[in-house]
């Protein structure tokens, strides 16, 4: 096992590039990460018949999700007990069971061996085929409408794992009495580290200025927060948060005034359902901006939901879908739709932005002196705070903060150094790790300069850093 202590320090700031190209480390994470985390595996939506499956994956795991004839969910490794091929082919479809297409091992909608071809006369003393099931994952939850799975059966519940994510998750997939549902579908491919992908949207709301600075100077048109040659000349509002067990997110806005990051279309129609929105969630629940549910279930606040599966540790493919309220009208659901596709989509006008960063960064860690070098993490202005001003949990009151990457790469080094989930729970209960780094600058209220900097950095510098930021 890989020695992870000295490459993550949550307290000083600090992530070896290593953990992004080692070989040794990525073996280490599909067992350490993938087989003991709740993972998003599909949704009601995509699963709307019985016989309805879809064709996942848990890390590189494929896995087949199906609903039952009694309207409950299995899901099983998609792979054939007798050479090892997959049973299923198709990405999803509706089926009365799944033939491995090597030798014609059948297999039930729950996993069971049902048949296998010339079993009386090639097996003549006999075969036990219900100790040849396909292996089923043992722990499925569904949190209203979203199924994740387990290999783990030790994981606290799912609900227990989210924590106070749910908070903030709750704003996304718990607004509309109807629920949500999967109207598109995207996948591709990206040589770069999954990682990159899923701190993203944990943490970093500050690239968005810089990699996408057309993007959000079209936005900004009119506004005085944002100029191109000055960049942004008020520190932005907003919060950033993060759970025990690596989830995190932020959003720009305070209370009272979030600003939703959603098509105008979706907003004017929640505006005539704003009573029925406030009696799920109560008043000022907008925060969606971005979050991450650790290891890899994303979500952006024009309602892209995404996945990133791992494909060795210089690859990554990512699965987007495009979800909408279900009882919304069809011109807002196409408008999200069209939406997804021009921000998020392969195409989008961001995600273009995005995977080039990405690739890059993977291509300069091949070389043997940059994968040594560390990145530095100490983007924390404003100390975190546990609780604050009604948002539950960790948080920060500055949308621009490394605390939740931070806080991320520590659970996931927790994980890697192979803790059980009891020891797990003790280690991330209590006051979280970031908040005993050496950062005690806070933001005043008139947001122009910082008061109780650390020594090392006078209040002029601060301010100065603080604009530019």
């Amino acid at each position: 096992m890989s020695d992870i202590r000295d490459l993550i320090d949550p307290v000083g700031g600090y992530v070896s590039g290593k953990i992004f190209v080692d070989e040794d480390i990525y073996a280490q994470e599909l067992e350490q990460i993938w087989q003991r985390t709740w993972v998003f595996l599909a949704h009601d939506s995509m699963l709307d018949k019985r016989g309805s499956y879809i064709q996942t994956y848990i890390g590189q795991d494929p896995v087949i999700v199906v609903r039952q004839k009694d309207g409950s969910i299995k899901a099983f490794l998609n792979q054939c007990r007798h050479r090892g091929m997959r049973i299923c082919r198709a990405d999803r479809g509706v089926a009365k069971g799944f033939m491995c297409s090597f030798h014609g091992w059948a297999y039930d909608l729950g996993g069971e061996l049902v048949n296998i071809p010339h079993e009386d006369t090639a097996y003549p003393a006999g075969i036990d085929k219900s100790k040849l099931s396909a292996i089923q994952v043992p722990r499925l939850e569904n949190y209203n409408g979203f199924i994740f799975g387990s290999w783990d059966e030790t994981i606290p519940p799912l609900e227990e794992y989210l924590g106070n994510a749910k908070y903030y998750l709750d704003g996304y997939i718990d607004r509309y009495d109807g629920g949500m549902e999967a109207i598109a579908v995207h996948k591709w491919v990206l040589p770069a580290n999954w990682k990159f992908n899923v701190e993203q949207p944990t943490s970093d709301m500050q690239h968005s200025e810089i990699s996408h600075v057309s993007a959000v100077e079209a936005l900004a048109s009119g506004s005085d927060t944002f100029n191109r040659k000055t960049g942004r000349t008020k520190i932005p509002t907003g919060r950033q948060f993060f759970s025990p067990y690596g989830h995190g997110g932020a959003f720009f806005g305070k209370r009272g005034k979030e600003i939703p990051n959603t098509a105008p279309a979706l907003i004017e129609w929640e505006n005539t359902i704003r009573e029925s929105i406030e009696s799920r969630l109560g008043e000022y629940r907008e925060v969606r901006g971005h979050m991450n549910v650790f290891p890899n279930f994303m979500l952006l606040g024009n309602y892209t939901f995404r996945v990133t599966h791992p494909r060795g540790p210089n690859e990554m493919e990512i699965w987007s879908w495009a979800f909408v309220p279900k009882d919304a009208p069809d011109e807002v659901k196409e408008s999200i739709r069209v939406d997804v596709m021009r921000t998020f989509s392969p195409a989008g006008m961001f995600e273009q932005d995005d995977a080039e960063n990405w690739e890059e960064m993977q291509r300069i860690l091949q070389g043997a002196k940059a994968r040594t070098t560390g990145f530095t993490y100490n983007m924390r202005g404003v100390a975190p705070a546990t609780d604050e001003d009604g948002y539950p949990g960790s948080s920060t009151a500055h949308v621009y903060s490394d605390n939740a990457a931070l806080n991320m790469y520590g659970f996931y080094r927790d994980l890697m150094e192979g803790h059980s989930w009891e020891e797990l729970k003790k280690m991330r209960g209590g006051v979280a790790e970031v908040e005993d780094a050496d950062f005690q600058a806070v933001m005043p209220d008139d947001a122009t300069e910082f008061r109780n900097v650390p020594a090392a950095v006078d209040v002029d510098t601060a301010a100065a850093l603080a604009q530019r930021s």
